[in-house]
């Protein structure tokens, strides 16, 4: 059976700029304060004229680019979002149609921060049976929609952006190796939309992600059959820095092979994974025949995680 691998990446970053300092004027809280706890200093926010569909559009086709595959090329597209532009139809049916996607089936998944990691393991299933060759994953979300920009307790923690790539059948020594998903809807509660707003019990969410991003790092290597030492680098959600280094402390990986870019985008959910990989790519951190373990935990409450072999 093929191994699936990721062809291409791409990402999408709105334009507006909100800085720590900007809440300050807005809310009883301080940059000081949300640096030392999230390690968030700013983060974008997506115009009124910027739709989700456009976002994840833009982070589509950079990644085909990069992947060198048609648009009519690609089989299926996935798109993990939870703040679509609508219930329905999906976001999936509106990209593939400004995509000229003729030949993909479509298809929304929603398990909130851990949506991208979901979307990933679905498209690998469809590669590996050689069902389909080629799938594009989006992660994308404009949580500024949903936030509560009087709640000083999650209005400073979310962003807007999107990520993707372009998965399809690579050589048997690279793609992934091992995944691992998991749920535990007796903490649903704990991340929620209620009314029209986001609402975190932020205390039970943390002690959650500490332990179950460690853990799940841990299965995925071990079910690749690899060990710590083995990990080149690290690319956990995007939510806390505290989080993300207890991650990193459970690898004992050093602080250059972890993924840090919550300090420039906030939790940005479904899209941070993807958004995260770009920049470390673009800065040469994530090199051809890296042994990579992307992990993410969200709203459910949701997991999951993957370890793989970059490139082709």
């Amino acid at each position: 059976m093929p191994k699936a691998g990721v062809w291409g990446i791409g990402s999408y970053v709105p334009e507006q700029v909100v800085t720590n300092t900007d809440f300050e004027k807005t809310l009883d809280t301080t940059d000081e304060w949300i640096r030392t706890r999230t390690g968030i200093e700013e983060r974008r926010f997506a115009g009124d004229d910027v739709k989700t569909s456009d976002m994840a559009f833009s982070a589509a086709k950079e990644a085909l680019t990069m992947a060198e595959v048609a648009a009519e090329d690609i089989d299926m597209i996935i798109v993990a979002t939870v703040t679509p532009d609508m219930p329905f139809p999906s976001t999936s049916t509106l990209i593939q149609e400004r995509l000229g996607a003729t030949n993909a089936a479509a298809m929304d998944v929603s398990a909130a921060c851990a949506g991208f990691m979901y979307g990933m393991i679905t498209g690998q299933q469809f590669i590996e049976t050689g069902a389909y060759q080629h799938i594009l994953v989006v992660g994308v979300e404009k949580l500024s929609t949903v936030t509560n920009m009087n709640d000083r307790n999650t209005a400073v923690l979310f962003g807007d952006g999107a990520g993707a790539v372009v998965l399809g059948p690579v050589s048997e020594d690279k793609g992934i190796l091992a995944f691992e998903l998991g749920a535990d809807g007796r903490g649903a509660m704990h991340i929620k939309l209620e009314e029209d707003y986001l609402e975190m019990n932020g205390r039970e969410v943390f002690k959650f992600a500490v332990r179950q991003m460690g853990e799940s790092c841990l299965h995925v290597i071990e079910k690749a059959g690899l060990t710590k030492e083995d990990v080149d680098f690290l690319v956990p959600h995007q939510a806390n820095i505290r989080i993300m280094e207890a991650s990193r402390e459970r690898l004992g990986l050093p602080v250059e092979k972890m993924a840090k870019s919550v300090q420039k985008y906030g939790n940005t959910s479904s899209a941070s994974i993807p958004m995260a990989l770009v920049d470390e790519l673009k800065n040469g951190k994530v090199k051809d025949g890296d042994v990579i373990v992307l992990v993410g935990f969200g709203s459910g409450l949701v997991w999951g995680a993957v370890a793989l072999v970059w490139g082709k």
